[in-house]
């Protein structure tokens, strides 16, 4: 059985009153009847440039929205009939990394705070044990014990991503949305974050959606690759299978306006 379930999803967003008095104007279908299957332990990543819809799939999987129309199971249990007690107990196993490490961060906390915050609302630990636990996940991605009572501010793009992903794994979740985590880093300072995302996935069984407009960095670590395309699944299989023998034309358009990147 897939650990996510993902049928016929839709989420419709209005776009507001007419000028005119003539009503609403029309509407967004940002996510368009999307069926999809995400297996434990692999790695799926969608693909598809701005506007497509991915980053509304995510935020939908974890209902950070809500959808309009469809279905959501994870691990066999139907999200979308999760009142807020069995979500939020859900949402121990299903997290998020988003795009910017600039604005996920409150710059009012420290580090530790940061960090410590899903463990305050869902775990009971002493003080002490919190702190060990920021001080593990801090080494897991690969910073040290000094960054603890330190500002986000103080930090650069790609060691806040960094405290962001450690954020994320606090819980030890068994899903993780990763929205275009290294879209708004350096070239290579990206490419440290995906090798790290693949490390923490060895490591801890995760299993992720990776949201990306980037073909080579969906090649390098998905399994299996979705395409999306105005709000639409166009394409889906194994990595190798989309990206040397892709079916739909837009597939082929990413492929071929895609420049060759080094990611080792």
């Amino acid at each position: 059985m897939p650990l996510l379930e993902i049928r016929s999803l839709t989420k419709v967003f209005p776009l507001g009153e007419s000028i005119f008095g003539g009503g609403a104007k029309g509407e967004v279908r940002a996510v368009d009847d999307v069926s999809l299957d995400i297996q434990a332990g692999e790695t799926l990543g969608l693909v598809g440039e701005s506007g497509s819809g991915k980053s509304t799939l995510g935020r939908l999987l974890l209902r950070l929205i809500e959808p309009t129309s469809g279905n959501i199971r994870f691990d066999g249990r139907d999200l979308l009939a999760a009142d807020h007690g069995a979500m939020r107990r859900l949402r121990r196993d299903m997290q998020i990394i988003f795009q910017d490490p600039f604005g996920s961060l409150d710059p009012r906390m420290r580090v530790e705070d940061v960090i410590s915050e899903p463990l305050i609302i869902h775990e009971r630990m002493s003080a002490t044990a919190r702190r060990v636990r920021v001080a593990e996940l801090l080494r897991a991605v690969g910073l040290d014990e000094s960054a603890l009572r330190r500002f986000p501010h103080e930090f650069s793009g790609g060691q806040r991503q960094r405290i962001g992903i450690a954020r994320a794994l606090a819980l030890k979740p068994r899903f993780i949305v990763a929205d275009e985590p290294v879209s708004a880093l350096d070239v290579s300072v990206g490419a440290q974050i995906v090798n790290l995302l693949a490390q923490l996935q060895r490591e801890f069984g995760l299993t992720y959606l990776f949201i990306s407009h980037s073909m080579p960095v969906i090649r390098y670590l998905a399994t299996r690759i979705a395409v999306m395309y105005r709000g639409k699944i166009v394409e889906v299989g194994p990595t190798e299978q989309i990206t040397s023998t892709p079916s739909h034309p837009y597939t082929k358009s990413l492929l071929a306006a895609t420049p060759e990147m080094e990611i080792a």
